[in-house]
C-alpha cells in the first residue's frame, strides 16, 4: 500500500503546503486526493510568490488584470483567490464526506504586514472568506497578540481559521481560549456552531531548521559519546 494513504490507518491526515495553479490545470492535485489520500492544502504568500513567479500560468491573467489598472496587491490577491476556489471546489466532495473531521480544507492568509495589525486582520479576514466564498476555506492568521482577539472575532464570525505562527505552548493555550471565546459569543448571539473549524499549526520546520545544525555537530563531536547529547534529549 502506498505509505500516504497507509497512514490513514492510524487516523492521520495529511495537507500538502503547497498550490500553484499548474498542479490545478494538470490534474495533479486531484491525483493526490484520489489516489494519495490527501486531505488539505495550506498557502501563504511566499508559496504563491513562488509559483507565481516560476509559472508562465498566471501571465494572461495578471496581464488582463494590470490593463483593468489593478494594484499589485489586488492582482495577487485576485490570483490566489482564483486558485484557492479551485483547490477548494476538488476538496469539496472531502469536506462533505467528512462531517467529524477538519479534512477537505484550503488555507489562504491573510497579508504579513497585518502581523501587529487586529483591525486590520479582521478586516482582510472577513473579506477573504466573502471573497472565496467557499465553506472549506480557512483563513491562516498569525499567533501574535494583536492576532489572537482577531481570531476570537472571525470565529465568531463564523469563518474557519488556520492559526499560524506557533512556537510554544504557552501561545497554543492562548489560541486555544481564544478559539473557545469565539464560539461562546457566537452562541451567545444565537447562531449556528456546526463546522466552524480552526487548526493550530506549530511551525516545526522552523524548529527543524534550528535542531539540524546541533545534531550535525552532536555526530562531529562523537554521536552518542558528545558529552552533551544527554543534556539535550532530557529537554
Amino acid at each position: 500500500m502506498n505509505p500516504l494513504v497507509a497512514i490513514r490507518e492510524f487516523d492521520q491526515s495529511l495537507w500538502l503546503d503547497f498550490i500553484s495553479r499548474p498542479i490545478l490545470i494538470d490534474g495533479k492535485l486531484q491525483r493526490r486526493i484520489t489516489d494519495e489520500a490527501l486531505r488539505g492544502v495550506t498557502s501563504n504568500p511566499a508559496i504563491f510568490a513562488k509559483s507565481i513567479g516560476e509559472s508562465t500560468d498566471y501571465d494572461s491573467a495578471i496581464k488582463a488584470l494590470a490593463l483593468q489598472g489593478k494594484t499589485t496587491d489586488e492582482i495577487y490577491t485576485s490570483l490566489a483567490v482564483a486558485d484557492v476556489q479551485q483547490a477548494c471546489d476538488l476538496f469539496r466532495p472531502l469536506y462533505d464526506r467528512e462531517h467529524t473531521s477538519s479534512d477537505g480544507y484550503v488555507s489562504l492568509e491573510v497579508s504579513p504586514t497585518l502581523v501587529n495589525d487586529t483591525a486590520g486582520t479582521i478586516e482582510e479576514g472577513l473579506r477573504l472568506w466573502k471573497t472565496v466564498d467557499r465553506p472549506n476555506v480557512m483563513i491562516k492568521v498569525p499567533a501574535t497578540l494583536e492576532g489572537l482577539p482577531a481570531i476570537r472575532r472571525l470565529i465568531a464570525e463564523g469563518v474557519n481559521v488556520n492559526v499560524t505562527l506557533i512556537f510554544g505552548l504557552e501561545r497554543y493555550r492562548l489560541v486555544t481560549e481564544a478559539f473557545l471565546a469565539g464560539l461562546e459569543d457566537r452562541a451567545k448571539a444565537g447562531l449556528p456552531l456546526a463546522r466552524i473549524d480552526s487548526v493550530a499549526s506549530f511551525f516545526l520546520s522552523r524548529i527543524d531548521v534550528l535542531i539540524d545544525p546541533m545534531l550535525e555537530k552532536i555526530a562531529a563531536e562523537g554521536g552518542e559519546k558528545a558529552p552533551w547529547r544527554r543534556v539535550w534529549w532530557a529537554k
